[in-house]
Parts: C-alpha cells; structure tokens; sequence
C-alpha cells in the first residue's frame, strides 16, 4: 500500500504513443441476454476490422475465467480503449448483420421502457431459426486464385488439373470440389493438387440445403373494389400522410363490414409505388391466411411471419424481407421487428386485441413498439378497429386529424340487430348450453341454408371435476386451480401450466365413482349441437383444435365453402373473419370475463360481444346475433347489443379518469415468485420496502399497492405475490423500478417480474 506522497515505482498509465494509438482502435459494445447482460467493450483487432458491425453477435471474454460467450453487438467506437485495457473480441458468429442499426435503436429504446436486458429482447425477437441458420450448412466452396488466370502458368498443368482450372472459370461462380470434380471428370486428387499449388482458394459458405419453394409467384390478379365516400375520404386523407413525410399515428375507426382491409391495401398501394414496403399485424394466427390471400391477390408477393412456421421456415422468410424483395409483410405480434430495408407504413388491424400483449420478457405491447418505430422511421402508423382500445381512442380526443371514420357498412348494408336473452329468467333456460330463443334461431338459420357462429370463451369439455359426494375438485399440484376436462383422450389439463393427468373415474379423495363433469367448454357445446343438429356439419375452432398445421387454413377454408354449417368456437372466431353467408351468430355466455378483477373486465366484454356480432350480415343476407348473458343491464353489454362504441367509450373514460388508470395514468406490476410460499411473501415485502423508499427519495406522484396475493395465487409450481404501481407518468414508475432493483439480489429460488402497462391483472 502507498502513502498519499509515496512515488510509484511503476507508472500506472500508459505511454503517451500507447494512448495515441489506443484512441484509433475501435472497439465494440457487445450486450448479453443472460446475466451479466452488460453493456461491455472490447477491442477489435486488427484481424476483424472492417468485419464486426452492429447487428452482428460476436464471441467474446467473459470474467476473471475468460470464458467465451456469445454477445450482440450494439455499436461499434473509435477510440474507447484509451486505456488500453479493454479485452479482445475473439470470433464472428455471423456472417452478415441480423439487425440493422435502425432496429438496434428500437431495441435498446424497448429496452429501456419495458426494463428488460437489451441482449434477451435480441434473443426473444430475432427468430431461434435465423439465429441458428436454419436449414443451412457450411460447405467449402473454391474460387480460382489471380495466379490461375495466367495462361503461361496453367498451360505446364497435368491435363486434369488443367481441365479442373478451366471449368471453375468457365463456371464464373464458386462450386464446391464434388461439383467441380463432376464438370472437370476427374476425381478430387487434381483438385487437392490445385489447392496447395495455390491456384485454388478455398473458403466456407453456408447454404440451403433443401430451399423452400416460394408461396406464390406472379402478379397480382385481383379487381380493386368501388370504394364507398367514407372509404375514399380515408385514403385521401393517408394519401396526404404519406406525401408529406412525417409520419404519426391515425386510427381507422369503422364498424364491422365497413372495408377497412381496403383502405389498407390502397394506402399500401401508394407505398409499393413509392419502392417501399409494409407491415401488416393481425392478432391471431386464424387471421393471417385470410388476411395474407387478400394481399396477395393484390401484390403478387407476401411475407407471412407467425410462431406456427417451422424454424426453417421463419429462416427462409426472413432472409426474403431482409432482401428487399417483398412488398409486404403480414404476421402476428412478433411481425413488427421485420427487418424490412425500406420500410414505409405500419398497419396494426384489431389493434385493440390483447394478443398484442407480450406475456414472455419482453413483455412488450406491439401497438406501442410500432408507434416507436414508425416514429424513428418517420413513416405512419395506421391502427384499425370496430372496437378500439381506449388508449388509441382517448389518442384521438382534440386530434380530429388523427381520426379516420367508417361509419357505415359496405353496400349499404345495416349492422345485424341484437338480441339479448336474460338468463336468469325460466323461460329463457334449457338444460343444455342453448336458451330457447338461440336454439330455435339455429333451427330457422339452418333451414334458410345460412351458416351459424357460436361463440364460447372456454376450451375443453367441462371446466371443473368434482366429486359430489365430498365436494373435492380435482386441482392442478403445480397451480391449485382447477383442472379442465377434455374428451379427447379423456384428459384433464391445466390451461395455465399444460399439466395433464388422466381424468379420473373415481374421486381421488373418498373413492367414489360419482365423478361429475360441470361446466361448459366448447367441446362440450360442439357435441350438444350436434346432438341437437344430427343434420348438420359443425367444426370447432381453439387451441386444442388447431394444433395441426394448416388446421386453421382448412377449417375456414370448409366453413367459406358451405362445407360447414356450424362453426364453434373460442375468441379466435370473434374477429376479422368475413364469411357472408353467416346469418346467425350466438353468445353463449357474455359474462365469461365481466366479473374479473381487472379494471379493463368492462372494455373486453364489449369489445368480445361487439366484434362476434360483426361477423354476420356482411353479405346479401340479412344476420342476427342473440347474446346469452346474466346481467343484460351491465353498460358493457346493452351497449355492444346497440353497436354504440362511443357512447361506451364515454362512460368508461370517464371512471378511468376519476380512478388514474390507463390512458390517464401509467400502471406497473411487479410479481415476486417462489416455490416457497414464506419466501415469495419476505421478498415481497422488501422489495415493496425499497420502492417506497425510493419514491419517498425521489418525491413522485407514485401509489404502490402491496404486497397482495395476486387471484392466481399459485402457478406453474410458484407462489405469487404482486405489487402494483400507478403514476401520472411512466417514466415515474421506471424510475422507481429501476433504482429499487439495480443492486437487488435475490435467491436463486426466488424471481421478480416486472410488467410496464400490465394487460394481465391475475
């Protein structure tokens, strides 16, 4: 140890020519998705300058052990190493940028707001397919070496290898030695005599090993449709968006029926003219084939990005938008970091659907992630709905600008009338799923050779296993919830967890083989109807249904057919689906998520009831809906029976504003987990401690709710407890979260998650 007047007996800082020099080295930034996730420097070499980019994953040092890791690179200095400390990146694991700096700026800013890593939001959005290069391997490929185009030198070669040089330039392309050795009839021994004469340059390359065949080749062959007034004054109005340059966001608000696909695909017209592309999200996976034949029939060329796309798929796919080839993009969530080259509009149809939620980190909202990078890409982001979030609504509010409206169907046609059947009077109920009125409505539909919609929020046969002799419901071990029967293989399954066990024929508490089957999923309504309907052909659609490839594709391409009478379904079926010979559509039960404990239970339910009810009339035929429910009154679903969006979105706006929720508050939610109910609940509490404390430090106008039992009080095997965080501001909330849990070490047994603007209340 030195006193404070000791001199050194060896300088600490470098020699003057070793700082000069050290200021003209680059070096890269590299984050890590696992801990510890960065932001790190280290030096590049000599070896890789010109070849690390940002994008790009590099293997680097890691720690006292040096211990190589894969990181990401997020830029690339000159002069960081002025101490000339810094480590030495060791080898490219790329050959070419994954993400350009566009996206790189997207992801760290979603980074940033959402509190998640930079290098696992890279991992979570850049596909595992492309990641690993998919269907791809590396093979070595030769290129004739300057020396082998000298004719003197080649002309004293043996007669093979000289046969060999001539076909590789005649080739003017790379080939592998087996190609090579084909073409020149010889074997490999020439070709290996080449290679250490030198006059061959061997390098590795990776490429398809069984290359896709495209979707659909050709030029578009579809007719635009007459566009209605309210149509053409939308696209008048994107027209001058798109001319002007500066992007924004515009909300494109029409009923059900009223067109809004075309008024995307004209404003995407405008774009394509333009030598530009877009992107199109739709919410579920049951859209996209729709949604992707509409626009191929008008563009010829479309790329379609969903996670039901094998890992060879989605690698085939992207390296198509990243060419610059496709005009167009369409795909789930996941499709807005579509690393398009010349990206010129954003659509998000059904913008209000929670699937835009993320509820893996990052737990990222695709709306608010589109909004960001249209704003960094200056280009507009269009978002369209029947029912809009009240977020987007409350967007539009003193900003008629923003506001395009459809008020009217196409062709005239007036939205279905609704009626709704009180269940809690006698004469409504039967003893199956269907009232009375609803079952006789089938009947006529039938009868009238018109297609019917039946609409049920609930997988599987019956939604508890009870016994009736002791009352024991039989539960998930790993999530204490009840576990669903499904017929199919006679199992019983937890829909939060997949745990699955065989459904028992006795009560596994007293043994008695009185099990019962209560509740209702759509397994069960599609065997009622069919009972029912002997005569009739009904398909479901769910989860459970569609697990197999082109399930989705072959069920409504049967229903649009007429092969399909009946169609049953869960929420998949509620929304976007335009089948014109549906006259009737039903609600089994309107109350499915009304009763929540989610302040947002009021907004779903109307949006659920008033997109289902658009999916009939949208043809020739007049439609009907009949909406099932126990609490008829409830302003939520009177005003979805009346088609009347704004006058809910009023008296809803109006309690969230009284309340400070969203949109005019921001809210957070942290959930401490562990299988160790006692430790889940202690670090709870001391994480609740150091927010506070930091709010109290910082003086912001934050509440912080909790520590609370969430109502999933235990999933997946852990103990959950929640805190909640509301503010006028969301960088409030980040601020707070932040500085409470930069420092916070918690047991490997025990996790925190944060959740910025939570759709998720359970």
């Amino acid at each position: 140890m030195t006193g404070p007047y000791q001199t050194q007996l060896f300088a600490e800082d470098p020699p003057p020519w070793e700082s000069d020099r050290a200021k003209d080295e680059l070096t890269a930034r590299v984050v890590f998705a696992a801990a510890p996730h960065g932001p790190f420097d280290y030096r590049i070499p000599g070896t890789f300058e010109g070849q690390v980019a940002v994008g790009m994953r590099l293997r680097v040092p890691l720690g006292r052990g040096n211990r190589a890791l894969t990181g990401w690179c997020i830029d690339v200095l000159r002069g960081g190493n002025v101490a000339g400390t810094l480590k030495p990146i060791l080898g490219l694991d790329d050959e070419r940028v994954l993400v350009d700096r566009q996206l790189i700026e997207l992801v760290l800013w979603l980074s940033d707001y959402y509190l998640a890593p930079a290098g696992a939001v890279l991992d979570a959005i850049i596909p595992s397919g492309v990641r690993h290069r998919a269907g791809t391997r590396e093979r070595t490929v030769l290129v004739p070496a300057a020396e082998a185009l000298d004719d003197e030198r080649v002309a004293t070669l043996p007669p093979k290898q000289l046969r060999a040089v001539r076909a590789l330039i005649a080739a003017q392309r790379p080939m592998t030695p087996d190609e090579l050795a084909a073409v020149a009839q010889c074997t490999l021994a020439p070709i290996q005599a080449l290679r250490r004469r030198g006059l061959l340059i061997a390098s590795l390359e990776r490429h398809w090993t069984n290359k896709l065949s495209p979707s659909r080749p050709g030029s578009p062959a579809s007719v635009a449709p007459e566009l209605t007034d309210s149509q053409r004054a939308a696209c008048e109005r994107l027209e001058e968006v798109l001319r002007a340059g500066d992007g924004g966001t515009l909300l494109l608000h029409g009923v059900t029926g009223s067109g809004k696909t075309e008024v995307y695909i004209r404003a995407i017209e405008s774009v394509v003219a333009r030598g530009k592309q877009a992107i199109v999200l739709v919410p579920e996976i049951s859209l996209t084939p729709q949604t992707r034949q509409r626009f191929l029939d008008r563009f010829g060329a479309v790329a379609v990005l969903h996670s039901k796309m094998s890992p060879v798929e989605r690698h085939e796919v992207w390296q198509g938008i990243a060419s610059g080839r496709v005009p167009v993009v369409v795909g789930a969530r996941s499709a807005i970091f579509a690393p398009l080259p010349r990206l010129g509009l954003i659509v998000i149809d059904e913008e209000h659907d929670a699937s835009y939620k993320q509820d893996s980190l990052p737990r990222y909202h695709a709306r608010l992630v589109a909004a960001k990078r249209a704003e960094l890409e200056r280009v507009p982001l269009v978002l369209g709905s029947a029912t809009p979030s009240l977020e987007a609504w409350q967007m539009t509010r003193g900003h008629p600008e923003r506001l395009l409206r459809l008020p009217t169907r196409v062709g005239a046609r007036s939205l279905p009338p609704v009626r709704l059947v009180d269940l809690r009077l006698r004469e409504h109920r039967d003893q199956g799923a269907l009232s009375r009125p609803l079952r006789q409505a089938i009947q006529e539909a039938l009868q009238e050779q018109g297609q019917v919609i039946l609409l049920l929020n609930r997988r599987g046969y019956a939604t508890t296993i009870q016994c009736p002799a002791c009352g024991h419901v039989v539960n998930c071990p790993d999530c204490d919830l009840p576990l669903t029967h499904h017929r199919d293989g006679q199992q019983a399954t937890c829909h939060y967890c997949s745990y699955t066990r065989s459904s028992p024929t006795h009560c596994p508490a007293c043994r008695s083989s009185g099990i019962r089957h209560s509740g209702r999923g759509t397994q069960r309504l599609e065997q009622e109807i069919g009972d029912l309907f002997p005569d009739a052909i009904v398909a479901r659609m769910d989860s459970d249904a569609m697990r197999k490839p082109g399930s989705h594709e072959r069920t409504l391409a049967a229903f649009r057919a007429g092969d399909v009478q009946i169609l049953v379904g869960t929420q998949m079926i509620a929304k976007g689906l335009d089948f014109p010979n549906v006259t009737l559509v039903g609600v089994i039960n309107a109350d499915t998520a009304l009763h929540f404990p989610d302040f947002r239970a009021a907004e779903r339910t109307f949006q659920l009831v008033a997109q289902v009810a658009g999916r009939t009339g949208r043809g020739e035929r007049p439609g009907r809906v009949i909406v099932q429910t126990f609490s008829p009154e409830h302003p939520a679903i009177a005003l979805a029976a009346e088609h009347d969006y704004e006058q809910f979105a009023a008296l809803e706006l109006e309690q969230r504003e009284r309340f400070d929720y969203p949109p005019f508050g921001a809210m957070a939610r942290v959930i401490v987990r562990s299988s160790v109910e006692l430790a889940a609940g202690k670090w709870a509490e001391q994480l609740s401690l150091r927010l506070r404390s930091e709010q109290e430090r910082h003086g912001l106008p934050v509440r912080i709710l909790g520590p609370a039992i969430p109502p999933l009080a235990r999933l997946r095997a852990k103990y959950r407890f929640h805190i909640l965080l509301q503010g006028p501001s969301a960088e409030n909330l980040r601020q707070i979260l932040r500085a409470a849990t930069a420092d916070l070490r918690m047991p490997d047994d025990v996790q925190h998650v944060i959740d910025v603007d939570p759709l998720d209340m359970l």
